[in-house]
């Protein structure tokens, strides 16, 4: 058989490198080209999409139009390394006996040399391909959820954070710097600080029909505070488009360390209207049972409080716990209270009926229950450092009905009203949307330039408010109002 001879085949070599270069040329001048044509075609027709989504648009095209030219460009030069290889490989076969390349060790040889290039394509195009689809991805999340307002005061981590229930609608939040503050949702001042605390504020909760708050605190105490605010006039709002560029990881910053600014001047409540005190240890969280006449507190001395708001006694003592407690909820419409724990377990208390106080036990999950809400219906959302949410049945409660599984332990979750969406806040950062089937809808943008920059502690659905109908808080020393386009979150699973 006839072998090529060295200076030949590497004449064919360059011959075929300078084939590529220059088909590469005229593809990179005329994809600019094309680039630079499809921009004028864009601007120039009336769309309704906002400039800054185009302009996402267009770049993301872009993004992929290169990908694809280098992959097709690495396809000639690894086709080339493998026409080598065969040219090489056929000249020693030759030079050695004369034997079939198609035989014996040489056709080993071949056939993996062969197969490690194929795999490589395979890789580097896959790696491009994910890329892509990330960011398809990341931009939808961007349209579909926004940031809108931040508030920043407290001079801690916030724990909880509640939306009053009759207007005018105010945001509630409880931090860690023995404070609780209201703020106006729609320019982020602060209204009003209650001081009356002697430790960590834990949670807020706003009474069902009348200007009241009930937050539970460290100091082994849970306390009712009337509040009256006027909201101001409500500001422009700002282009937040430029923050939406920029969805990257955040390397953390040295916020937290420095002494935060406090908000502008706001009327102090420091005494409380009424006081409940039976507790033996920290109070982790209090709620309003239907009505408002009676609230529930959640301690860890592992037991849970009934009082009776106007008299201030102690009704019940609900225990059961191994361990303390983490968190407490009712029912919206009846007189149902369920109970979390560090021993695994959430308890579902009944007293609808005034002879009978029956309790149901729930063995879930693996790890500490940090909290258990009820929606809107007959269904039960519990949360756990195992990492997963589960959905239980109030008429059937022997297995979830659907599990989600996570990459971070959950905290303080919440279940949106009319269309039962659930937030989950995460202790990495992340704040994720399931619905009650457990199909993951969004993550909530986080990058270096807008999002949480420590542990999410809590969530809370609002949606009567459209401009802000999401509230999320944590470490951060901030809460952050979120706008979610919900019928396009739906529209999109």
């Amino acid at each position: 058989m006839p072998v090529e001879s060295g200076n030949s085949a590497a004449a064919r070599q360059v011959k075929q490198k300078r084939k590529s270069h220059s088909l590469s040329i005229r593809r990179t001048n005329s994809t600019e080209q094309d680039r630079g044509m499809q921009r004028d075609m864009m601007e120039g027709q009336d769309s309704k999409l906002p400039m800054a989504l185009r302009s996402n648009l267009l770049d993301l095209f872009g993004q992929i139009e290169r990908e694809f030219e280098n992959l097709y460009i690495e396809n000639l030069e690894l086709r080339r390394e493998i026409e080598s290889l065969n040219e090489r490989l056929a000249g020693e076969g030759q030079t050695v006996d004369g034997g079939d390349l198609t035989k014996g060790a040489l056709k080993t040889k071949a056939s993996h040399s062969t197969s490690q290039l194929s795999q490589k394509l395979k890789t580097t195009y896959k790696a491009s391909t994910s890329k892509i689809v990330s960011s398809f991805k990341a931009t939808t999340s961007r349209a579909v959820c926004q940031l809108v307002k931040e508030y920043v005061g407290h001079r801690d981590g916030i724990w909880d954070l509640a939306v009053t229930r009759i207007q005018p609608l105010v945001l509630g939040t409880a931090s860690a710097d023995h404070c609780s503050m209201l703020w106006s949702i729609e320019t982020g001042k602060c209204l009003l600080k209650y001081a009356g605390h002697a430790g960590s504020v834990n949670s807020i909760k706003f009474h069902p029909t009348e200007q009241m708050a009930l937050t539970a605190s460290g100091d082994q105490t849970a306390h009712i505070w009337r509040y009256m605010v006027q909201l101001p006039l409500p500001q422009p709002p700002a282009d937040i488009s430029a923050s939406l560029d920029d969805d990257g990881d955040f390397s953390d910053k040295d916020e937290a360390d420095g002494e935060a600014e406090g908000p502008s001047e706001c009327p102090t409540i420091r005494v409380a209207t009424t006081t409940l005190k039976s507790h033996q240890g920290v109070v982790i969280a209090a709620d309003w049972l239907v009505g408002g006449k009676q609230v529930v507190t959640a301690s860890w001395d592992r037991a849970a409080n009934l009082y009776d708001v106007e008299t201030s006694e102690l009704v019940h003592t609900l225990t059961g716990h191994d361990q303390e407690l983490t968190h407490c909820c009712t029912h919206p419409t009846q007189r149902l209270v369920v109970t979390s724990s560090r021993d695994t377990t959430f308890r579902l208390w009944d007293f609808r009926d005034p002879s009978i106080h029956s309790v149901n036990v729930f063995q879930g999950h693996t790890d500490t229950v940090t909290s258990a809400v009820f929606t809107v219906g007959d269904n039960v959302v519990s949360g756990s450092d195992d990492r997963t949410v589960k959905v239980w049945d109030l008429k059937n409660m022997r297995s979830p009905i659907a599990t989600i599984r996570t990459d971070s332990a959950v905290n303080r979750i919440s279940v949106s009203a009319n269309q039962r969406i659930i937030a989950l806040p995460h202790d990495n950062r992340q704040v994720r949307l399931f619905d009650m089937n457990g199909v993951r809808l969004a993550r909530l943008p986080r990058s270096n330039r807008q999002g949480h920059r420590r542990m999410v502690c809590c969530s809370a659905w609002n949606e009567e408010n459209q401009a802000c109908n999401l509230f999320t808080c944590g470490f951060d020393r901030q809460a952050i109002g979120w706008n979610i386009n919900i019928p396009a979150l739906l529209q999109e699973k």
